[in-house]
């Protein structure tokens, strides 16, 4: 399994980016997709999540500001961010909780190989 991710890039504050990430190879259903991020120095955190059906999670920085969304038929998550901050300027990976059977029941988490997004102020 496979996750190409795109979009990103450099934008003044109060600009927008959408990512997009889609995985390919041997699957069966993805569970969960999502994107986190990593600043320089610090640690990988979650920017927000989507399950296959129901709601999704954001981190409280990034709420009503950030919006992912998942295309089942195409296995791609994206996430479309407005009102971009400096604190927003991180390398940004996608990952998918992906099922390579139906009869493996346990998902594997795959990841991206990340995007740079970079917010000047």
């Amino acid at each position: 399994v496979q996750l190409q991710a795109s979009g990103g890039g450099v934008v003044q504050a109060g600009g927008s980016l959408r990512l997009s990430c889609a995985a390919s190879g041997d699957i069966f259903r993805i569970n969960a997709m999502g994107w986190y991020r990593q600043a320089p120095g610090e640690q990988r955190e979650l920017v927000a999540t989507v399950p296959i059906a129901g709601s999704a999670n954001y981190a409280d920085s990034v709420k009503g500001r950030f919006t992912i969304s998942r295309d089942n038929a195409k296995n791609t998550v994206y996430l479309q961010m407005n009102s971009l901050k400096p604190e927003d300027t991180a390398v940004y990976y996608c990952n998918a909780e992906v099922r390579t059977t139906a009869w493996n029941t346990r998902p594997y988490s795959y990841w991206g190989q990340g995007t740079q997004v970079t917010v000047s102020s």
